[in-house]
């Protein structure tokens, strides 16, 4: 007689725990054991515990290759769905081996789980877990399907309602109850003041001050008393949500009419716009991609957003300050070059607009594109084409913890008929048109944060805390990336052979990037340093930039003077004509002003579940050397958030944004 001990933890979150009953079978290479029930004394799966079992067998099964679990309604109740964490199983002859699962499972639902160490495709040598990895396969293409709802954007996951997401990639209960809560508090709050679905317009400044008082956060208040402030102006450009823009100019674009007159008086004595250009001291944002899209109607009366560009200077002190600004491409004689020396009304007017583009640039681009949309392409095909032993989904995973879960709820909260981002200026058609372009011009180079900030010409501009933070976390990353993957691939040949991994890469070439080669993105693999840089990318997508384009978005732009998604009024053609009620006049109403801010709340709150970058909760490798480097990862990123926190104690405006616990391991929210 062989006997197994079997240790079987059951998660920690709320109602992880379950009444029903499990029931496992043990398969190894020499025979299986008789489907046992698992039962001890008392409650055997309680919320956060791990209990123990003998599982008994005629004789040893030989080298224990997997398992299945079962679940059955205890007297035929309602399904009381259990989450399963992991199963340990101690074998006759002293082997341990880990079975990874965390997820939950519903009564009348049985799991196969494999268990050891993480094999590829080409390594697999028992014909029962080739047939098991072909079977897990098949199922997961059937499962997760693509869809296309437009074809110019990335396709998505085929699920249209959070309802229809499998067990394993719902979200847990304490996050549900707690965006419930936030809902309800923030809804409460706007009913109370009266400023909920409200038509009415502002009539001063102050009456914003009435909106989420609560919610108030120091850099939002430092916001709403700086706005104003060319300095900070500049420094948004570089350290708020939209820090993908800007990049050195050399030389001015034909269509950007700006004299060394102009800019005279905003330079230090005896100097000139063509000399600082020369230093490198100038610097461009140039909103070309949006130029041309129309907006939307409301009550009959089109609203307005620009296309412009500004030039930047870095002066001395290390200040970005903003030298002109032209609100949009064409330049004429009603499309004037606005300077800081204009009239006041007139150049704050020029800024809101321009920042306002920039906004909307920022949300619909670089926010929803290029971190929520790649997010679940890279999400999607990694649960397509991976197996669950197969080393990068170990490694990946955890970095796509809810992300389907958010987008399918974001698709309607934002995009949907209602929704905040379709009562922008442009609505869901001009949306749609600005994601569409923004595709076609991203680039694999772009996405690479070390190349994008040499593109850029940014590599040396000073107080850029985005970059600073940014490259420090990316090199981190790529070096733990670069541990595992060589660990796995030892070699080119390796890459080469594992056909799994070159359908995961061709899968998202095709349908995240429509297989633009134009973009540069890989189609295939052929060496392990292509291996190493793309997924370095995919983590970083997922967590670092995610968390920089997201977490300040109710700090900056809950102050609706900032820049706002919607204008009422078209941007000035003259100098000189501009009051403050010309501010007043281009901003949305109470109602939609009050949306715009409870996005913003919903989209950077924070939850009691947050997994921080660097933390992996569910242990799904089970090597020493493995767990060690994650060890080692943690280490680096505690030092570096050390690091940033030092820095920000001597800053008066902090940059946290990037430090390594704020940072959520994946786009959870």
């Amino acid at each position: 007689m062989a006997e197994y001990k079997v240790s079987v933890t059951t998660g920690g979150m709320q109602h992880a725990g379950t009444l029903d009953n499990i029931f496992i079978v043990l398969f190894g290479s020499e025979g299986q054991s008789e489907r046992a029930r698992l039962d001890n004394s008392g409650i055997d799966f309680k919320s956060g515990t791990t209990r123990t079992y003998s599982v008994k067998s005629v004789s040893s099964l030989g080298k224990l290759l997997l398992l299945k679990v079962e679940k059955d309604s205890f007297l035929h109740l309602l399904d009381d769905s259990w989450y399963c964490s992991k199963v340990e199983v101690m074998t006759p002859e002293g082997e341990e081996i880990a079975f990874p699962c965390y997820r939950w499972i519903s009564s009348g639902e049985e799991i196969q789980l494999r268990g050891g160490k993480a094999l590829k495709v080409f390594e697999e040598e028992h014909p029962l877990l080739i047939d098991h990895r072909n079977k897990e396969l098949t199922l997961k293409k059937s499962l997760y399907q693509w869809a296309v709802v437009d074809k110019k954007l990335p396709r998505r996951i085929h699920f249209t309602d959070i309802s229809e997401l499998p067990a394993e990639l719902q979200p847990s209960q304490l996050r549900i109850d707690e965006i419930r809560h936030s809902k309800r508090k923030m809804n409460v709050e706007l009913m109370f003041k009266g400023l909920a679905g409200s038509c009415k317009e502002w009539k001063s400044i102050e009456d914003l001050e009435k909106v989420f008082r609560s919610r108030k956060t120091s850099m939002s208040e430092y916001v709403s008393k700086h706005w104003k402030e060319d300095d900070f102006f500049g420094y948004q450009f570089l350290n708020a949500t939209n820090p993908n823009v800007i990049k050195r100019c050399r030389k001015l674009p034909p269509n950007f009419p700006v004299t060394e007159e102009m800019v005279k008086p905003c330079l230090p004595n005896g100097f000139t716009l063509k000399e600082e250009m020369e230093k490198g001291n100038i610097f461009l944002c140039d909103q070309r991609i949006m130029e041309g899209i129309p907006t939307r109607v409301k009550d009959g009366n089109p609203l307005h957003m620009t296309a412009g560009l500004c030039l930047f200077y870095m002066n001395p002190e290390g200040k970005l300050m903003p030298l002109a600004i032209q609100l949009n491409q064409k330049a004429s004689a009603e499309n004037p070059v606005f300077l800081p020396t204009d009239p006041e009304k007139d150049w704050l007017l020029a800024k809101l607009f321009f920042k306002s583009a920039d906004l909307v640039e920022c949300e619909v681009v670089h926010h929803l594109l290029i971190t929520h949309f790649l997010s679940e392409v890279f999400a999607v095909a990694t649960l397509r084409c991976f197996p669950t032993i197969h080393p990068l989904y170990k490694l990946l995973i955890p970095h796509f913890r809810f992300t389907l879960h958010i987008n399918i709820m974001g698709r309607e909260a934002l995009l949907g008929p209602d929704g905040a981002l379709c009562t922008s200026s442009f609505g869901l058609e001009g949306l749609l048109e600005l994601m569409g372009r923004a595709l076609s011009e991203v680039t694999y180079s772009s996405l690479c944060l070390p190349e994008n900030i040499t593109a850029r010409g940014l590599e040396s501009i000073p107080n850029f805390y985005y970059r600073d933070d940014a490259l420090k976390l990316w090199n981190i990353i790529e070096s733990f990336v670069r541990s595992v993957v060589k660990d796995y691939y030892p070699s080119d040949d390796a890459v080469c052979k594992d056909t799994e991994l070159q359908e995961w890469i061709c899968e998202i070439f095709t349908q995240g990037f429509l297989e633009n080669k134009q973009s540069g993105v890989p189609a295939s693999f052929h060496t392990v340093e292509e291996v190493v840089k793309f997924v370095t990318m995919v983590i970083f997508t997922a967590s670092v930039q995610h968390a920089a384009v997201n977490n300040g978005q109710f700090d900056f732009h809950s102050w609706i003077p900032n820049g706002s998604l919607q204008l009422q009024k078209p941007p000035p053609t003259s100098k000189g004509q501009s009051r403050m009620n010309s501010l007043l006049e281009a901003f949305p109403n109470i109602g939609d002003t009050v949306k715009f801010a409870a996005m913003f709340w919903m989209l950077s709150d924070t939850y009691t579940d947050m997994v921080p970058l660097g933390e992996y909760p569910e242990e799904r490798f089970s090597e020493p050397h493995l767990k060690q480097m994650i060890k080692d990862f943690q280490a680096e990123l505690s030092y570096l958030s050390e690091e940033i926190s030092l820095r920000n104690s001597k800053l008066p405006v902090p940059y946290a944004y990037l430090n390594p616990k704020q940072v959520e391991n994946s786009v959870a929210v």
